[in-house]
Order: C-alpha cells, then sequence, then structure tokens
C-alpha cells in the first residue's frame, strides 16, 4: 500500500495573488507566511543605517548564514574597515557559552583595531532570546573593560518582525541611543530617522529656516562630535512611521518637544502639519498657496507627458503609496496596479477612497510566493514608482526613489511629478540599476 508523501507542496499552486482593492481588507489583505525575495536591492537595511552614525564600528555576533547578507553588504559599501563578525556556531549553543563567546568576540576584535572607534554598534541576533543570553551583563561588561567607547545595543532579529516594534524601527531607534543629554539650544532643529536628508527645498525646511533656525540631520554629520552635538536640538522631527518610535522614544530621554510629521500627499494634511510646525516655533504658516501652486503646474506636466500610460506604485517608494496613488487618481492619472504587502495604518482614509472611486485597483504583494511566477513584463508599457514596481513591470520608464528620497510636502509633490516626467522621458536600464544594496549608499557594483 502507498503511504504518504514524503515531500508535501506548502504554499498552493503557483497562483499569482492579485486582487482589486474593493476585495482587500484593510490594513492586511494578504496572509502571512512563506515569503519570497523580490531581486531589487535599493531599500537600506539595518547595516546602511547603522553606517550613518559617523565613526561607529558595526559588530555582528551571529550564525554564518545570517552573516552572509549582512558581510556582503558591508563589502558592497567598501565599509569592511568599519565592519566585524563574531561567527556563532553549534558546539557554542551546546556548550552553553554565548555569554563568553559574545563578550570574548568583540572585545578581541576591539583590541585587534588599529584604533578604538568612538562608538560600537553590537547586533545580536535571535539566537541570543532563544537561549536566554545575559546580554545586559555582556555590555555592561564591554563598557567597563573600554570605557572610552560608547557602546550600543542593536538586534538582527527576524523574529521580531511580527511583533512589537520591528527591526527597522529598533535601528532607527538605536541610531540616536548615543546620544548624550546636554544644554537644549532652541536654535537647532534635528530631523531624525531618514534614509536620505531632507531636501533643502522641502516644505518643511523652508518653515524651520524661515524661523531663525538651524536643521541637523545624521547626514549632516562628518564626525561623532558632530553626531552628539545633534542632542543639543531643541526640536525633534520625524517623518517616517518607522523613525516614529525612535522619536518619541529619544525626546522623553532628552527631555525635548518632539512632532511626528508624515510624508503626506494630501493637501488638507500638509497645511495641518505645517501649521503644527509653525506654532511650535513660534512663527506663522502662509498656507503654502505658492508651494501648492507649483505642485500643481507638475503634476499637469506630468500629466501630459505620461498621457494615458498605466502607473504601478510600490510601498518602498513612499511611506504613503495609498496617498500618492489617491493624488495621482483624482489628477487624472491611470493608476492601474499597487504593488504592496500591507497597508500603513495611516492610511485608512485614502484606502476608503480608493475602494469607493477606484475599485478596479489591483493590489499585488511583493513577497508572496506567488509573485516568483509574476509574468515580468506583460503589463505593457507603462510608468514604475519604485524599484519593486519596476521589476515586476520590467519597464524602463520608473522612478528610482527609495523611501520617499528626502521629499516632503508640497514641494515633495512637485519634485514627485518632476521625477515622474524625466522617467517619460529618458529609460533606465532596468537590472544594474536596482541591483545595487542602499540607493545612494557607495557600491563598489
Amino acid at each position: 500500500m502507498r503511504g504518504e508523501p514524503m515531500l508535501k507542496q506548502v504554499g498552493g499552486e503557483n497562483v499569482i495573488p492579485r486582487i482589486p482593492i474593493r476585495a482587500a481588507s484593510f490594513p492586511s489583505p494578504f496572509v502571512s507566511g512563506l515569503e519570497y525575495s523580490v531581486p531589487s536591492r535599493g531599500v537600506w537595511n539595518i547595516v546602511h543605517i547603522g553606517f550613518l552614525v559617523p565613526e561607529a564600528h558595526e559588530i555582528y555576533v551571529c550564525g554564518l548564514g545570517c552573516l552572509r547578507g549582512v558581510v556582503l553588504t558591508a563589502a558592497e559599501m567598501n565599509a569592511m574597515d568599519r565592519f566585524s563578525t563574531v561567527a556563532i556556531e553549534e558546539h557554542n549553543v551546546l556548550d552553553g557559552d554565548m555569554e563568553d563567546l559574545f563578550l570574548e568576540g568583540v572585545t578581541d576584535i576591539l583590541n585587534r583595531l588599529p584604533k578604538l572607534p568612538r562608538a560600537v554598534e553590537v547586533f545580536c541576533s535571535c539566537i541570543h532570546q532563544f537561549m536566554g543570553c545575559d546580554l545586559g551583563m555582556c555590555y555592561r561588561e564591554l563598557r567597563r573593560r573600554f570605557p572610552s567607547v560608547d557602546f550600543v545595543e542593536c538586534y538582527m532579529n527576524p523574529t521580531m518582525r511580527k511583533s512589537g516594534l520591528t527591526p527597522d524601527q529598533l535601528m532607527r531607534r538605536q541610531m540616536y541611543a548615543l546620544l548624550k543629554p546636554r544644554e537644549a539650544d532652541p536654535k537647532l532643529c534635528a530631523v531624525l530617522g531618514n534614509c536620505f536628508a531632507m531636501e533643502e527645498t522641502s516644505d518643511l525646511s523652508r518653515l524651520i529656516r524661515a524661523s531663525g533656525r538651524t536643521q541637523v540631520e545624521i547626514q549632516d554629520c562628518k564626525t561623532y562630535d558632530d553626531y552628539q552635538h545633534m542632542g543639543a536640538a531643541d526640536l525633534l522631527i520625524t517623518t517616517q512611521p518607522v523613525a516614529h518610535p525612535g522619536g518619541k522614544a529619544l525626546g522623553e530621554r532628552l527631555g525635548r518637544r518632539y512632532l511626528y510629521l508624515p510624508v503626506s500627499y494630501g493637501a488638507a494634511e500638509i497645511r495641518t502639519n505645517l501649521t503644527r510646525l509653525a506654532e511650535t516655533l513660534g512663527t506663522t504658516y502662509d498656507g503654502g498657496a505658492e508651494a501648492e501652486a507649483a505642485a500643481e503646474a507638475a503634476l499637469a506636466a506630468a500629466k501630459t507627458a505620461v498621457g494615458e500610460t498605466p502607473i504601478a506604485i510600490d510601498y518602498t517608494v513612499t511611506s504613503r503609496p495609498l496617498g500618492l496613488a489617491r493624488l495621482l487618481r483624482t489628477h487624472g492619472f491611470r493608476v492601474r496596479t499597487l504593488f504592496i504587502d500591507a497597508f500603513n495604518g495611516e492610511e485608512r482614509a485614502d484606502y476608503d477612497w480608493l475602494r469607493a472611486n477606484a475599485p478596479e485597483l489591483e493590489v499585488c504583494p511583493t513577497v508572496n510566493p506567488g509573485m516568483r511566477v509574476y509574468p515580468l513584463g506583460s503589463d505593457g508599457p507603462t510608468l514604475a514608482l519604485g524599484q519593486k514596481a519596476a521589476y515586476f513591470t520590467q519597464t524602463p520608464h520608473f522612478v528610482n526613489l527609495v523611501e520617499n528620497g528626502g521629499l516632503w510636502g508640497f514641494d515633495g509633490i512637485r519634485r514627485m511629478a518632476e521625477e515622474m516626467t524625466a522617467a517619460m522621458q529618458a529609460e533606465k536600464e532596468i537590472e544594474t540599476t536596482i541591483s545595487a544594496k542602499g540607493l545612494g549608499c557607495e557600491s563598489c557594483i
């Protein structure tokens, strides 16, 4: 008698999971499970973000399989002089010497460096939580052995992706955990948690300058002392959902005023956020009529360039993909597809609007295993906003931005529209453009 097969297929058949937005539940339109990785690499990971702290050295204490990706990232960035690893092997788990490996491995690395770094970001992994390692003791001992070094606990723990703060949120918090309390400077504002510095022309930056204050971001810091000076900022601002928890925590720790002013494509929300900022700065906001008019003119020019070409948007290009889709639909653009795995909880109003006014808008996940057989390029001529959308549609006409690219407000809308116009006028080579890790970082590829 034949028994049950030894191998069983998981994930069902090779069915491409695409649904109209009218049938997509909020905030989770797709079931979470086995995942597929799209070969677009522009989104930043914890290695890229950690290197934003000047003069900091990263040390990863992980299994060899986990180390492979972060080592490749550091190598591609030509940053191996700021990067080290401690490999966890099976016998370390069986022998119960995880704390010794962590402590002595980091100590050995630091003793071998030509010069002690000002700061060290030590990344533990999920195995440390599974084994119940006393990491608190390890960090206390490291600080005792190296009193001149500022240590910060960092995490490479994929098991934390579905509960509590995600690894990305934790990294955005920990990258400022090294800031030490100092006297507040009422003329200094710090914008936190972005991969890309805010564009100087953004409505937010212009309002800060108009108030007579100086805006500082981690991208402006060339030395560790420059970085520490950010702690003097009297006002802290974040614009990304992943940075919000960290910004709030830093404000509480340093006793500073804090504002969360998210990227938005809705005129009313932009005005509200700028009004909140102006009130906090003790100045006035003029309503943004000139900036809004420039945005509208750029959208009109983009509509002329794009015409009836369908548009695909993915979640990596902006933290508000539904808001961007709504904006474009209200201006006559043919937004046809959203490549997105889950909806941002802040976008409920945009979700409701799209369901009512664009019910046929197609929603496709990016990590579902069925997407590995997506018929690349079958969508026909398309304008893609984001690298994942460019990969699935295989269009040479795409906007190559990640995480808003430093755009914000009405000026951000203007810049996005100009990027769309430029993408229609000039083709990009897909594979070479999206294969480099960390868009905007140094890459040897």
